[in-house]
Formats: C-alpha cells, structure tokens, sequence
C-alpha cells in the first residue's frame, strides 16, 4: 500500500517544529543563565512560575477557544503577547549587562509565559481538529507529527547551545530568551493559516458552568477521570524538576578540576538535547503501546522511567563510565515524559465530550503544567536548599535519590487506585 502525506500533516509538522523551538531555546538553559548572573537561589521562581500560571491560563485560553473566538487565533494572539514580553525579557537583561535585578527580569519572563503555557494545549487542539477535518484518527494520526515537536525543541536546544555571540555560548546569556521571543512571532503569523476551528456559541437557557465555560471540571464527577486528573498533578510534579536544574547540576562539576573540560560540562544542553531525542522515537511508539497496553500500563512506564531519571542522575558523573548513566538517564526519559504527556492528552481527547474538548485539554494542563509543576518546582527548591547544594555542588546526588523515591511512591500508589478503562469496558 502507497503511503501518502497529506498536506495537512506538513503544516502541523511545521507547527509542532516552531511551537517547541520557542520552549527550546530557554528552557533548559535558563537555570544556568540565572546561576552565572547570582540569581541562583531564584532558579525555582523562574519555573514555578510557568506551573502558577499554567493553573488558570491553559483554562482560560481553552474557555476563550471553545466559546468565543476560534482556537487558532487564541493560539496566535497568545503567541504574539508571549514573543513580545520575551522579546521585552532579553532587552532588559542586555541594557542591565552584569547587574540584572530580579524583579524586572522576572515580571517581563512572568508575562511571557503566562501566555505562551496555554500554546501546548492550544495545539494539540488545532492539530486534532485539523486530522478530524480530514477523516484522519489523531491517535494514530497525531504522534508521527508531534514528533516534529521534540525535534524543534532539540534544533533549538542545540543552537543555544553552540551559537556564540561575541566568544560567549547562547546558554550561557540572554540571547536565549531573544531567541525565544523572535519565534513566539514567528509562530503568531503562522497559527493563522492553521484550518478554521468550530467556536460553540450556544443559545438559550445555560447552566453557569455552561455560560462560564467551565463544564469540564464536570469531568471531577467520574471517579476514575477525577483520579487520572490527581495523578496526572503528582506527575506533572516531575516535569520541571529536570529543566530547572539539570543544566545547572551538570555545571556545577566544572568546580572540580577532574571534570571542568568535558563534554558535559562544557555542552550540557547538547547533553540534555539526548532526552528529546529520546521523545523523537518515544512518541512513534505511543499508538501501539496505547492500543496494546492502555492508559494505565503506559503512564505506569512513564512513573518507573521519572524513577530511573532521578536515580541515574544521582549516580553518574561526567566522565567516563559515570557520563553513560547520563546518558541513560536522558534516553528514559522519552518515556518518561510523552507516555504521561502525550497519552494523556489522546486520553482527554478519547473522552472528553466534543463541546467541551479544548476546555478538557486545558484542565489537563493546569493539573500537570500548573499544580503539578509548580508544587514540583517549589518543593524541588526546598530539597535543593536543603541540602545545599550551591554551597557544596558534592550533595547533588542527595537531591535526585529524594526525587527519585518521590516518582517511585507516585507510581505504586497508582498502580493500586487507577483502574484501566479498557478493562473496565471488557467486563
């Protein structure tokens, strides 16, 4: 049988690419940025906010799509807001020069993401409707293209890294953050070209959930989307544990004379860019693992891999044969992450009702990318304090095993209450 590509699945490729390239530019790199202009200590602040924001934007955003203006120009209007106060973000750090204040930088960053958070929902919502138009299943459908997603996060995580700007790498200034807002425009312009997408203005005598947008929160009423919805905040938890302070940990060995000059010291984003290589090919296997196995089997793998990616981190170091741990460490955590974020969203999308799906997918955000993150964030600073790991780098390994313990109780506790819907349906 002739495979053919429809031109459809090329625009949403492209959409993917440049959605994901905004992130990439910053995002593993910002924790190092910060640390070289003594705001260390503020690390967490800077990715907890993208989970406090993440609690009411992604809903607010899908409220908007689903009932007043269609989702592909909220997906603009949200990305030209975020790549203007980014672009606001890294032109207040070069006119400051070594002497950057906490709170400018950190009110122009908070804006910017308060925009760009609700995009990740957004567009899986634009592609689904866009496969649907065409006749086409999302669930088979979608992971090839959202692959091109992981790839524009890489492209961009290696240009920050091995761009230099005046004999100094990207990741090590705030040049990322320009970078980041220049494609936040360029993906304003093009989400308008994205295919039209229904709005329910609905008539007559409404509920106020109805009126308000907020009937997917009606989705708590179902015991077990209420316990997926849980975990799914206990599992967001994770996600920024290793964006905020991955790049860092694997700096902080260039203070020891054994390790300064490796390659994963001096390229860790090049490093960490092995993670999303990961999700290249973690994300092809999402359609067989999640006809074959359900929901609860894949996300379990997803709770055993944040196992793995904690623990690995805590045992290796850059040389050899302790950087191949790393290695491992980033090739897990493919699974760690799609099989929780992206099979979770099809989740969503399998069983939120119609009306109410762009709304679902930004409850399922605020949960993970909101409470989730910014409880996981905040409490990962605590822990990183704790054991004090900016006074002395040779306690890290402490950190990542509570990390670690933290994703293995996740993981057994949902393994007893999370039933499988397919079973549940076979009996």
């Amino acid at each position: 049988m002739k495979f053919q590509i429809k031109p459809i699945q090329v625009k949403l490729a492209v959409l993917n690419f440049i959605e994901f390239a905004v992130w990439g530019a910053y995002l593993t790199s910002l924790g190092r940025y910060l640390g070289n202009i003594g705001l260390g200590p503020q690390i967490k602040w800077f990715f907890a906010m993208q989970g406090i924001v993440s609690i009411f934007m992604p809903t607010l955003m899908g409220i908007l799509a689903d009932r007043k203006m269609e989702a592909q120009k909220v997906l603009a209007l949200c990305h030209g807001l975020a790549g203007i106060f980014m672009i606001g973000a890294g032109a207040y750090c070069m006119m400051a020069g070594n002497v950057v204040e906490f709170a400018p930088l950190f009110v122009l960053y908070s804006l910017s993401v308060a925009f760009f958070m609700p995009t990740i929902a957004l567009v899986n919502s634009v592609a689904y409707n866009a496969l649907s138009k065409e006749g086409m299943d999302p669930v088979k459908d979608y992971p090839p293209i959202r692959v091109f997603g992981t790839i524009g996060f890489i492209c961009s995580m290696l240009l920050t890294n091995f761009l230099s700007i005046k004999g100094v790498r990207m990741q090590e200034t705030f040049t990322q953050l320009l970078s980041s807002g220049i494609l936040s425009l360029v993906m304003c312009a093009y989400s308008l070209t994205m295919p039209s997408c229904p709005v329910n203005k609905a008539g007559g005598k409404q509920s106020f959930a109805e009126a308000f947008g907020l009937k997917a929160f009606t989705l708590f009423k179902d015991g077990q989307f209420a316990i997926f919805f849980i975990f799914s905040m206990l599992l967001g938890a994770s996600l920024q544990i290793t964006n905020g302070y991955a790049n860092t940990f694997l700096g902080s060995f260039a203070a020891n004379p054994a390790y300064a000059d490796t390659f994963a010291v001096k390229n860790s984003n090049a490093l960490i860019a092995i993670s999303q290589a990961s999700e290249t090919l973690c994300i092809l296997l999402i359609p067989f693992f999640m006809k074959r196995f359900g929901i609860k089997k894949v996300m379990l793998i997803s709770m055993f891999a944040w196992v793995l990616r904690f623990g690995l981190f805590g045992l290796g170091n850059p040389a050899m044969p302790g950087v191949l741990l790393f290695i491992l460490s980033c090739i897990v955590y493919g699974m760690a992450f799609d099989f929780f974020n992206i099979s979770g969203s099809l989740y969503v999308e399998q069983n939120a009702a119609v009306d109410i799906r762009s709304s679902a997918q930004g409850l399922f955000m605020m949960m993970t990318n909101g409470f989730g993150a910014t409880i996981g964030t905040l409490a990962a600073g605590a822990v990183v304090d704790s054991v004090g790991v900016f006074e002395n780098p040779a306690a890290w390994p402490n950190a990542w095993y509570i990390f670690a313990g933290y994703a293995l109780v996740v993981a057994i506790l949902f393994w007893i209450l999370f039933k499988d819907p397919q079973k549940k349906e076979a009996r």
